[in-house]
């Protein structure tokens, strides 16, 4: 297929990851990728709740969402629709319809580089949902648009079978080959921060370090 209406299929589901990541927060495993990795300038519109799952990506014009409604067709209950709109906030690239249908094919949830709208609809429900704005305008369906090609939302790249997570604090893609280690390393993360928050609530916090960083920060100027 000619460039720009490229159809991909989608890259094995990471099951077993997507398994493993639950529960741990987005900074953690944000952490564990050197502090360089996920996307700036998303936000989750959703009631609350966390995401996971494998990443079917799609790449469309701005403000149109023709490729959105032919990338449905290649998720998988589970699956993370990851949309690379450009970043433009002209036209809403989804809005109560869509991400409701979404829902309903059993979607881990979707992460748009565009605008949403009926923004009061999906706050209510905790299907997850991340954007970079909100507009009331509706989108065009024109195409063009490629499906399970390399995106960029907010300056991450996404490849198609990703891990794709979400809280909060906003979205991370991590390639399923780091995968076991970014997780394994964000446990051990977890204990040890576990372990300072007892130490806060008890009284016991260690501020020393502060000290040493100093003293070797002085030592190199």
């Amino acid at each position: 297929m000619k460039p720009g209406w490229r159809r991909n299929d989608s890259a094995p589901a990471a099951t077993d990851l997507v398994a493993a990541v639950k529960g741990l927060a987005v900074s953690l495993l944000s952490d564990n990728m050197a502090r360089v990795s996920g996307a700036i300038g998303l936000r989750p519109f959703h009631a609350g709740g966390a995401l996971a799952g494998t990443a079917v990506t799609a790449r469309t014009r701005a403000g149109d969402n023709l490729a959105i409604y032919r990338a449905f067709g290649q998720c998988r209950p589970g699956d993370v629709l990851v949309v690379d709109g450009g970043g433009a906030l002209d036209q809403a690239l989804m809005g109560d319809i869509m991400t409701r249908y979404a829902e309903s094919a059993g979607l881990a949830g979707v992460i748009l580089d565009g605008a949403i709208r009926d923004v009061a609809e999906i706050r209510q429900r905790p299907f997850p949902v991340y954007a970079r704005g909100v507009t009331h305008r509706g989108p065009h369906k024109n195409g063009p648009g490629e499906i399970n090609v390399p995106v960029s939302v907010g300056g991450m790249v996404v490849n198609p079978g990703d891990l794709v997570v979400g809280d909060e604090d906003g979205v991370l893609a991590i390639p399923v080959a780091d995968a076991a280690g970014v997780i394994a390393a964000a446990h051990t993360q977890a204990e040890r921060e576990a372990a300072q928050l007892a130490a806060i609530a008890e009284g016991r916090y260690d501020l020393s370090w502060v000290d040493e960083v100093e003293a070797g920060l002085s030592r190199r100027s």
